[in-house]
Parts: structure tokens; sequence; C-alpha cells
């Protein structure tokens, strides 16, 4: 796909997603206040976050867009993944102030919560939002490869999720006012706002450990073996070795070594060399491949070391 044509539908994606959170947050601020919901205030306070961190997302991904310079020989695509670990740090640090506030609420802090019909219908249209763009996002991101906007959808879809547990803390109240033998169920909405917070902390962990493996150039789980089974079955390679593989951004960047037969002319050796490259860039599309040749050892001597030195 034509790079200008990625770059803005990647732009697209992520501007859609700005102005989803910051309509969604403006919403759930004012029906919070008026309701005194926690729940509603705990996503309130959540998509804040959102917004912060799609606003991070829309950076990155235009500043992943720019082409290599003199400065960055490998591209900017390690800005998405910067961006990744960004979002988990907002997201932990609301999970510390949802937190807090259930606490309180379910210890010392007596709050009256409204369960009105627009505390449920912010909600419904929450949920509503997130499913659409975590869709979008989702699909935009496996189309392009690019980790920052699929860290927005897995986040976004697990607001689905997150706001119907608001909705049943508001059922709860509701469900008390009734029937004031239910008056336990007066701390649902507080016990909702925990619940929310363990969601956020878990798709947080999930995508700061993501992140970080890409920032410390982590392979790809079996994408070298993977490399190495295709390439050694290639006519005319005798073996394949030294595989590295990482990714920055929705780029991957392979080198490898291969053994080929040393009595054969240097561009037949070339020409071997740019199959190669093909064969591994159908694994990864669109990826940055560097193939070392290496002749095959002569009679009585060992095999060239890739890690350099003299082998034992």
């Amino acid at each position: 796909m034509n790079p200008a044509t990625s770059s803005r539908e990647k732009n697209s994606a992520a501007f859609n997603s700005v102005l989803a959170a910051f309509l969604l947050t403006a919403l759930k601020v004012v029906v919070g206040l008026l309701s005194g919901s926690l729940g509603i205030l705990a996503e309130a306070a959540h998509s804040g976050l959102d917004l912060a961190a799609a606003t991070i997302t829309l950076v990155a991904v235009r500043a992943a867009a720019k082409p290599p310079d003199r400065g960055h020989d490998y591209g900017h695509g390690k800005v998405e993944n910067l961006a990744a670990f960004l979002e988990t740090l907002l997201l932990l640090a609301t999970c510390a102030w949802i937190v807090r506030e259930s606490f309180l609420r379910l210890t010392v802090r007596q709050v009256q919560v409204d369960a009105s019909v627009w505390a449920f219908a912010v909600m419904a249209v929450s949920i509503a939002v997130d499913v659409s763009r975590s869709r979008m996002l989702y699909r935009v991101a496996v189309k392009h490869r690019s980790q920052a906007l699929e860290a927005d959808a897995l986040h976004f879809s697990t607001d689905v999720w997150s706001s119907a547990v608001v909705i049943l803390g508001l059922v709860g109240v509701r469900l008390a006012a009734w029937n004031p033998r239910l008056g336990f169920l007066r701390q649902a909405d507080a016990v909702a706002g925990l619940i929310v917070a363990g969601i956020v902390m878990v798709v947080s962990g999930r995508l700061g450990l993501r992140a970080i493996q890409a920032l410390l150039d982590s392979s790809p789980p079996g994408a070298g073996e993977q490399i190495k089974t295709v390439v050694t079955a290639m006519e005319g390679v005798v073996d394949c070795h030294a595989v590295r593989v990482r990714h920055s951004g929705p780029h991957y960047f392979v080198d490898l070594h291969i053994t080929v037969d040393g009595e054969q002319s240097l561009r037949a050796a070339h020409e071997l060399t740019e199959r190669v490259e093909q064969a591994v860039a159908e694994l990864f599309p669109e990826a940055d491949v560097t193939v070392h040749p290496e002749p095959t050892p002569a009679p009585g001597n060992p095999p060239p070391n890739p890690l350099g030195g003299t082998p034992a």
C-alpha cells in the first residue's frame, strides 16, 4: 500500500478516537456530577485519560510516519511503542484514584448517588461509542500493523466491559431505593468503581509488557525459527543461522546469515540473497531484510563464526 495512503488512514482513525474521547469525557463529567455516581465519575476520569492517551497516539502515529533521517537510520517507528508505554502509565494513574475513592466511600464517606435515567443513558452511549471506535481502530491497526492503534483498540474494547460494570452498580442503587431490605446494594456503585479499576489494571499490565518488549527489541515469539525453516528449505541455501528479528512500530527489521556454495559467481549469490529477502518479506510484509551470505567451509576448515573471533 502507498505510504501516504497508509499514513492518512492511520491519522484519520487516531483523530476520530480523540474526538470520541473528548465527547465522552465531557458527557460523563456532567452526568457524574449531577448524579453523584462514583462509577460514572470513575468512568469520566478513565475517559479523560483515554483522551490523553488518544492524543498521544495521534501524535505518535504522525511522528512514526516520518521517513528515516540522518539521526534515525531505522525510522521513527519506536515512537508508537513509546506512546503505548505512556498510555500504560496514564491508565495506572487513574487506577490509583479510583481505588482510593472507592475505599473511602465503602468505609467513611457517605455520598448520595442518583441512579437516574440520565446516568443509565450516558453509560449506554459510552458503550455504543466504545464498541464502534474499538472496531474501527482494530481494523486499521491490523491493516497497517500499528501497535499504537492496536493498544487503543484493546483499551477501548475493555472500556465496554467496565461501562457495563458501572451500569450494574447503578442498577444496585436503584434496587436499594425500591426495596429497603436491599439497602446494602447502595454500595454497589463504589464496588463497581473497584471492578473498573481492576479491569484497567489488567489491561494496563498487558499493554505495558508489550510496549516494554518492543522498546527492548524483543524478537516476536517463534519468528527466528519460522524464518530458519523457510530459508533453509530454499534451493541453494545450505544453512540459515544468526537470525535476528526486531520491530519498530509497524516495521520489522530482520538480519540473517546463510551458507551457500562458495564456488558460485557473485551475481548468482546476490540473486539468491534477493530470493531469500523476498521469502522473508512474505512472512513479515514490508520488512527491512539484510542477508549475509557465507561460503561453505573448505574441507578441513571450521565453519565461520557469525559472532566474530576464532571458533573453539
